[in-house]
């Protein structure tokens, strides 16, 4: 199973994500099943915020991980940017905290930038690492200079990650931003790393080359998606499951390697972008 370390700590390098999670009362059982069959399987990672459901998600977690020794886990909140102020931000962490049923996160994140001045959220965040309230802090959707811009501030380079979307459709981030966050060893978190599911293009599940390699590898095309993702290291990926059987996958795919020739045919398939592309954003 391939790791990655964030803020010091080895993970599992396939995580759980929750987007959409608990807002259709009739799945919320298999949705809490899938979470604990995700962690059962060997993650560790959690991914919520504050903006999904209004919370329902965050509260659904909680009734996931509850059997579970919460030392294990590595739960991730997100911070709303109109939230991320000196005045407000410890109150949405506050309001988190409780609905997930912890009283740390492992990792507290800006879910994208808004008009709340950095330093005043880098600031913040570190008074709430200095509280205990959150282990380390992080960002989300930044592109290359909002990144500059924030490792340009006091403490700003005590970001521990970034996370953004990346799939094997998009792939606009490896022209510049990953070889910016590598060189600065900073880990990518890869949400949507399964495209919604192929929901967004739906042209995916029909691919031949994808269709192939996945029964090169006894797999199904989302393994190999996921795998994809992962195949070079510094890379944590928190796909979302509606299911238990499908959460199992997720983590199983984490363990598939693939031959250089598959990788090139997926490189020919879905190519790399040659020019700065706009940060894609769901």
């Amino acid at each position: 199973m391939k790791e990655v370390t964030i803020n010091g700590i080895t993970l599992p390098a396939v995580g759980i994500g929750t987007w959409n999670v608990g807002d259709h009362p009739s799945q919320r059982q298999d949705e809490i099943a899938a979470i604990q069959a995700g962690i059962n399987a060997g993650a560790r990672v959690v991914d919520t915020a504050e903006m999904y459901g209004n919370g329902r998600a965050e509260r659904l977690v909680k009734d996931a991980i509850a059997p579970f020794d919460r030392g294990n886990l590595f739960l991730i909140d997100k911070v709303l940017p109109q939230n991320a102020s000196a005045r407000l931000l410890e109150r949405s962490l506050d309001r988190s905290l409780q609905n997930v049923g912890t009283d740390y996160f492992d990792l507290y994140l800006l879910h994208w930038r808004g008009t709340v001045p950095l330093l005043e959220t880098v600031t913040t965040m570190e008074e709430m690492v200095k509280k205990g309230k959150i282990r380390s802090w992080g960002v989300s959707n930044f592109d290359v200079s909002d990144l500059q811009e924030l490792w340009a501030l006091p403490n700003g380079d005590h970001c521990v990650a970034n996370q953004d979307l990346y799939n094997l459709d998009e792939r606009g981030i490896e022209f510049d931003l990953l070889p910016v966050m590598r060189a600065h060893r900073l880990p990518l978190i890869a949400y949507s790393p399964l495209a919604q599911g192929d929901s967004i293009s739906g042209k995916l599940a029909t691919n031949k080359v994808l269709q192939e390699i996945a029964a090169n590898h006894q797999a199904t095309i989302y393994q190999v998606m996921l795998a994809w993702t992962l195949r070079e290291p510094g890379v944590l990926a928190i796909p979302k499951s509606g299911s238990a059987q499908h959460a199992q996958l997720n983590v199983q795919a984490s363990s598939l390697e693939f031959t250089s020739d598959e990788l090139k045919q997926l490189a020919d398939t879905f190519p790399k972008p040659t020019s700065k592309q706009p940060l894609a954003v769901i």
